[in-house]
């Protein structure tokens, strides 16, 4: 599905602009009527305000209550002593507009633009549980040792038939062929086409956005699909992801189905992963940290595999945020249960790809869709911050199946927000605070879970016990 890059209609730059005279310039030539001023929350949800951009631009800080940050997926507040020491007034926050991502939103009915704000204090100091900030904290530590981290991220989804009854399950929408997919559709070209239309829209949308796809396939499950980012800024690409879920989401309501990143959507289909490739630059000379000259290996290549080795299992409720995050790793499914790293080896937790020295880098293969992007980003390399700086080493490659290995990931939500805590070297790169508030929240998230009964129990223990 090549798409040929679409003129700008001559009014500029598609995406971002450089201060607020930019902005009003960029606005005014479109006929922008309003603005969506949007802040990702804990869990990358679009959270903010709409006006109309004459206000915008007479004032463009905008402030909501701090507690936005604080919110479950549910719309519910912890009742934790840390969410209430850090904030008994509920005070505001003020958000501040990054230019560089302004951005039409092209499913708008009427001309309509998006940006990403950023989170301070009222006395100017970012607010430090605000995901694009600790992204940024942890930018800030490979920035102190001369280095940049380079990553391209992969984000898999469901495509499902609307759902209005959380008691019913989900089931693969009707392409164009008039029938619901069956069986394993892997890279079929076909199954793709069956929602060409939709897919020709997810193109538009995120062309005129200045989002980069760089391919588009059919994953192994029934209407899963997978969208792979061009590499780059971790930053950028997080802002990427959190703006593509969106877009793919609006899409698919455009043609009546519903697109999910939940981790398992489906009992008996695959779940969905969001794979980072991971390299680290010298930022004066770009070159990759991972190869040596003669293009062998270096030791902060294995430093950095090892680093994921060690942490990423107390980082798990990052990777893995929900309940049903865990579904998707068991040892009969395609996701990994081990920190296990091999050459090529698609059952290890970490994955080396081929590559020419230039581009060695490390693939994670942890993460599940549902994660938040610049949550799961910032975690996966502040493992690898910590394996360069402790100078680890790993375990040797894998050549045959890790799924026959044991589980050294956490198993559910409770244990990997538990290890998540007990890591004095990650408590101390997040900040007690991040790492408080966030544990608080997913507790919370738990708490409501356990208040639903599943089908499970009624099916075996209704009459059984």
């Amino acid at each position: 599905m090549a798409k040929k890059k679409k003129a700008d209609k001559g009014v500029g730059n598609i995406r971002g602009v450089a201060d607020l005279e930019e902005a009003r310039s960029w606005i005014k030539a479109r006929g922008i009527e309003e603005i969506e001023c949007v802040v990702p929350d804990q869990a990358g949800v679009a959270r903010g305000k709409i006006m109309p951009a004459s206000k915008f631009f007479t004032n463009p800080l905008m402030a909501l209550p701090s507690a936005i940050f604080q919110q479950t997926i549910s719309g519910e507040y912890p009742e934790d002593e840390v969410i209430t020491r850090q904030n008994p007034s509920d005070n505001d926050i003020v958000l501040e507009p990054d230019f560089s991502t302004l951005s039409v939103v092209p499913w708008a009915s009427d001309p309509t633009a998006q940006i990403i704000h950023d989170s301070y204090h009222q006395d100017g100091r970012p607010v430090d549980i605000a995901p694009r900030q600790v992204l940024r904290r942890i930018l800030e530590l490979y920035e102190h040792k001369g280095l940049k981290p380079v990553l391209a991220p992969e984000i898999e989804f469901y495509l499902v038939k609307p759902n209005t009854d959380p008691d019913y399950p989900l089931e693969p929408p009707i392409g164009r062929s008039g029938r619901p997919e069956i069986g394993r559709q892997s890279y079929s070209i076909q199954a793709v086409n069956e929602f060409d239309d939709l897919f020709e829209d997810i193109y538009d949308f995120s062309e005129a956005q200045g989002l980069e796809i760089d391919t588009l396939i059919h994953e192994e499950g029934a209407a899963q699909m997978e969208i792979n980012l061009r590499h780059g800024d971790p930053l950028v690409l997080a802002d990427q992801v959190f703006l593509f879920k969106r877009t793919i989401r609006e899409a698919a309501l455009k043609h009546n189905i519903y697109a999910t990143f939940m981790a398992k959507p489906i009992a008996n289909e695959p779940g969905s992963a969001m794979h980072i490739h991971q390299s680290v630059v010298d930022a004066k000379t770009g070159k990759n940290i991972f190869s040596e000259d003669d293009g062998r290996p270096t030791p902060e290549f294995f430093s950095f595999i090892a680093g994921q080795q060690k942490y990423l299992p107390r980082v798990m409720g990052i990777m893995a945020p929900y309940v049903n995050s865990y579904r998707r790793m068991t040892r009969a499914s395609t996701a990994p249960i081990n920190v296990a790293w091999g050459y090529d080896n698609r059952t290890t937790g970490l994955r080396v790809p081929p590559s020419t020295p230039d581009s060695r880098r490390v693939e994670n293969r942890v993460p599940s869709s549902d994660a938040n992007p610049y949550l799961v980003i910032a975690a996966s390399l502040a493992c690898g911050y910590l394996g360069l700086r402790e100078g680890l080493s790993a375990t040797e490659p894998i050549d045959g199946s890790a799924q026959e290995l044991d589980f050294d990931l956490p198993r559910g939500l409770l244990e990997a927000i538990a290890l998540f805590e007990e890591s004095d070297a990650l408590v101390e790169i997040f900040g007690e605070t991040f790492v408080g508030t966030y544990s608080a929240i997913k507790r919370a998230e738990f708490e409501t879970f356990m208040r639903v009964i599943s089908p499970w129990e009624r099916e075996y223990l209704l009459l059984n016990v």
